[in-house]
């Protein structure tokens, strides 16, 4: 899994208008826990860019003056009208104790169904997952070259290793529609 440095720097206050002077200069307040204590820092907000704006999933190499933490981005929160970022929450690694975290999916293969003129709609883009942080993988491949007109490819059928999927086995990752074209073809026959 791809690593992303962060640096940040410790906060001395706490508090709703020392976080609205944080981010009035460009930082986002932030918090790491999971580990011995909570370490509350701030970030330059560009530092976020890789890491939130990507499809891709990354564990962070936290530099907190000086001090560096193994972490996952665990939440963060927006603006709901102008979409900056307002804060976010990591959660310090351990060899030992298993994460959960979000997976984006990649589709393998060719599938009959959108070759014989059907679309692939893509029902869920990440999957939630269970594993130590060794073996969390950058992708879950799923394999949709048997996937025909008409048909999903369940969570279910995705094989897991080394990890544990929890989203709901019987929700549909992928499908296969049928065009109104094609519909209108197979009722004129």
């Amino acid at each position: 899994m791809k690593t992303l440095e962060i640096i940040g720097f410790k906060r001395a206050n706490l508090g709703k208008t020392e976080a609205k002077q944080l981010r009035e200069e460009s930082y986002v307040p932030c918090v790491l826990y999971g580990g011995s204590e909570q370490v509350h820092f701030r970030v330059p907000m560009i530092m976020f860019r890789d890491l939130i704006y990507s499809p891709e999933v990354a564990t962070v190499e936290l530099n907190i003056e000086g001090t560096i933490y193994k972490a996952i981005l665990q939440d963060a929160q927006f603006h709901p009208v102008n979409e900056v970022l307002l804060h976010a929450d990591f959660l310090q690694l351990s060899d030992d104790k298993e994460v959960k975290m979000e997976i984006p999916v990649r589709f393998v293969g060719v599938s009959p169904g959108v070759l014989s003129g059907g679309k692939l709609v893509a029902k869920l883009r990440k999957l939630k997952v269970k594993a130590l942080p060794a073996n969390l993988p950058d992708f879950i491949d799923v394999d949709i070259s048997d996937l025909e007109l008409g048909r999903s490819v369940k969570v279910g059928r995705i094989k897991a290793e080394n990890f544990t999927i929890l989203t709901n086995p019987t929700a549909p990752v992928a499908t296969v529609t049928i065009p109104r074209a094609l519909k209108q073809q197979q009722n004129e026959k």
